[in-house]
């Protein structure tokens, strides 16, 4: 919407006298812009005097966010867990509960966590 547009458009504004004010540069070959949402309309920002790029895909807090919003790192975090667990499976001559539980919570539950906090809920 033309509003939302404005709105993006006078904080980047903003922010540009921030950084001017307190003596730094933003640089503009460093910022992307990432269209989400069905029928958005793509329309163009600027930063300092030039455009932003668009880019369909970026990545924020080591997540590889599209424009359609795929979750698909939510997938590769329980592949990544498996691959964990399958690993200690192999390597420990005893399936025990007090053998199994300190690695699963030292290897595995780190990682998850991570994802959670990321994406805010549950995986």
């Amino acid at each position: 919407m033309l509003k939302g547009r404005d709105d993006i458009q006078r904080d980047l504004g903003r922010f540009e006298t921030w950084a001017h004010t307190n003596l730094t540069k933003s640089n503009t070959a460093t910022c992307k812009v990432l269209h989400t949402g069905q029928g958005n309309p793509k329309h163009k920002y600027r930063l300092g005097g030039e455009w932003i790029e668009s880019s369909p895909e970026e990545k924020d807090f080591r997540v590889l966010v599209n424009e359609k919003l795929n979750m698909t790192q939510r997938v590769l975090a329980a592949q990544k867990a498996n691959h964990t667990l399958g690993c200690i499976k192999i390597s420990m001559a005893s399936w025990s509960r007090e053998a199994i539980l300190p690695l699963c919570s030292v290897l595995m539950k780190p990682h998850l966590e991570y994802w959670v906090q990321v994406w805010g809920h549950p995986i």
